[in-house]
């Protein structure tokens, strides 16, 4: 019985690596190319592109885990359906709650490395990709400037010239500044300058070191000439990141006991990746025996569609937990509710459609 069941074990191990490699390659590639475009935009530089293709392939662990783990059980169990293995260990006396128990072992297994993926590694990749984000805004800056030419930011309202760059491009000398604001024109001169950017909201300045600044129209009675040791102009007002990314990059333990629903339905979204770990490897042995004949990969697509169902319910049941629209008990917890219900009623199906036709022959029987 143990041989058995670390052979089912080894078989959805096989499986699962070369599924993941797949996806893994699959979404590679995807990023890849986007990347690619924006470091050729001069929005990304080069030397970042590797950095954060892994860190967002890290990110997307606890999303490319269960449904990996879902497809390979199933695979795996067809290829033992189709081979007949599953007919000669049925005979043995090793049903299909065999199957359930050395399928529900491994997912258990399983589940603890996707609890490790999405409690710790994906937030803490999600911070790492929010750095890199913000260290590209700032060199693409500087990248984006060149010596003796004008550039213009924020549509033209600010336009910089710089004298020289330094050898590490990470400042200027000799820089000129114009700002256009609510039809008043000031300029700025600076011995040397540099790119800042605040991480919190995402703005982005230039600060200029010892120099002047012009206001206003020369000749006239407003006009202003100041004198700076350090003087930061804004360039791109930041957004502050958007809701989601920021709730993705917290830790779990800050998520744990709080009662702002964006944090409880953050935390349920994270427990739901270790609780589809657990019930898709089920829902796989249970469909299992629905795939036969020459329909037999039939209940394949039939899992799939059904994943894309389970996953789409949680989706919205996050977004309606997040804007405070359903209470916390119910949260995500009815979808995996609702599945659970789904692998039960297919593992009990001969036992329920037995009892189905005894009521109904009984029914029968009294009538007559």
């Amino acid at each position: 019985m143990i041989l058995l069941e670390r052979y089912i074990h080894r078989e959805i191990l096989d499986k699962v690596a070369w599924i993941i490699g797949i996806l893994v390659l699959i979404l590679a590639s995807n990023r890849f190319v986007e990347y690619l475009a924006d470091a050729a935009a001069g929005k990304l530089p080069g030397d970042l592109i590797a950095e954060m293709l892994i860190m967002k392939l890290t990110a997307m662990l606890p999303r490319i885990l269960p449904i990996a783990v879902f497809l390979a059980v199933m695979m795996a169990m067809s290829r033992m359906a189709r081979d007949r293995e599953l007919t000669i260990v049925s005979g043995a006396g090793m049903s299909q709650g065999f199957q359930l128990l050395a399928v529900s072992h491994f997912a258990l297994l399983y589940a603890v490395i996707v609890a490790v993926a999405a409690f710790e590694v994906a937030p803490w990749a999600e911070r790492r990709i929010e750095d890199l984000k913000q260290r590209a805004r700032i060199e693409s800056d500087i990248s984006g400037v060149s010596a003796g030419q004008f550039r213009e930011f924020n549509e033209g309202e600010r336009v910089v010239y710089v004298q020289s760059l330094s050898a590490d491009r990470q400042s200027m000398e000799g820089v000129f500044l114009q700002v256009r604001q609510q039809g008043n024109l000031g300029v700025l001169t600076s011995d040397s300058a540099h790119f800042d950017a605040t991480e919190r909201t995402g703005s982005r300045y230039i600060v200029f070191r010892d120099g002047r600044r012009y206001v206003g129209t020369p000749g006239s009675v407003d006009y202003q000439i100041t004198e700076y040791r350090h003087y930061a102009v804004l360039l791109e007002q930041g957004t502050g990141g958007g809701a989601t990314a920021t709730m993705e990059t917290l830790p779990t333990a800050t998520l744990f006991g709080s009662k702002l629903p964006k944090h409880r339905a953050e935390l349920q979204w994270r427990l739901s990746y270790v609780l589809a770990a657990l019930l898709l490897p089920l829902l796989a042995v249970a469909m299992n025996r629905f795939g036969g004949g020459e329909h037999r990969y039939s209940h394949m697509f039939v899992g799939v569609a059904v994943y894309f169902v389970y996953s789409n319910l949680l989706g919205i049941s996050r977004t309606l937990l997040k804007r405070d629209e359903i209470p916390p008990l119910l949260g995500l917890w009815w979808v995996h509710a609702v599945l659970i219900f789904v692998v039960v009623l297919m593992v009990q199906h001969d036992a329920i459609r037995r009892r189905v036709r005894g009521l109904l022959a009984l029914r029968k029987a009294r009538a007559a």
